[in-house]
């Protein structure tokens, strides 16, 4: 029987990097203990738009969402497979939390500019909400 798999010294550095406050590198993300539930959302971005919506999203809606929701897990682009795909992940402790912060997003004033903003930059949106499952013999950030 083999040993659980373990970090590589990469996702170490990685790790140790986020917890100094520098910018973690794609493997240092690790969804927060006690907050089983992902928000993972994909937006379909209209062809040669990415850069404007990047910069609608980062200046109109992160001020919103980091109010409302909190710090996310991350946001990622396609690079092989379907293209023009912008992908963002939030944590959450259960589904009333979910709720609760998504209402205050929706309430929240500033966030109808955003949504006017990028409205005719996305073409298409995917909302799945995902739960951790335990899986034995693993543990994040060993």
């Amino acid at each position: 029987m083999s040993a659980p798999p373990t970090a590589s010294k990469g996702t170490r550095a990685a790790r140790k990097a986020a917890a100094a406050g520098s910018t973690p590198g794609p493997l240092a993300i690790v969804a927060p203990p006690g907050k089983p539930l992902v928000d993972h959302r994909i937006y379909i971005i209209a062809l040669r738009k990415m850069p404007e919506f990047l910069q609608v999203f980062n200046q109109l809606a992160m001020p919103v969402l980091m109010q409302t929701l909190g710090h996310p897990l991350g946001f990622w682009t396609s690079l092989v497979g379907p293209q023009n795909q912008f992908v963002h992940l939030w944590a959450y402790d259960d589904l009333a939390d979910y709720e609760r912060r998504s209402a205050a997003r929706d309430a929240h004033p500033d966030f109808a500019r955003y949504l006017a903003a990028s409205g005719h930059l996305i073409t298409a949106q995917e909302t799945r909400l995902i739960r951790a499952v335990a899986m034995p013999g693993w543990v994040a950030g060993a």
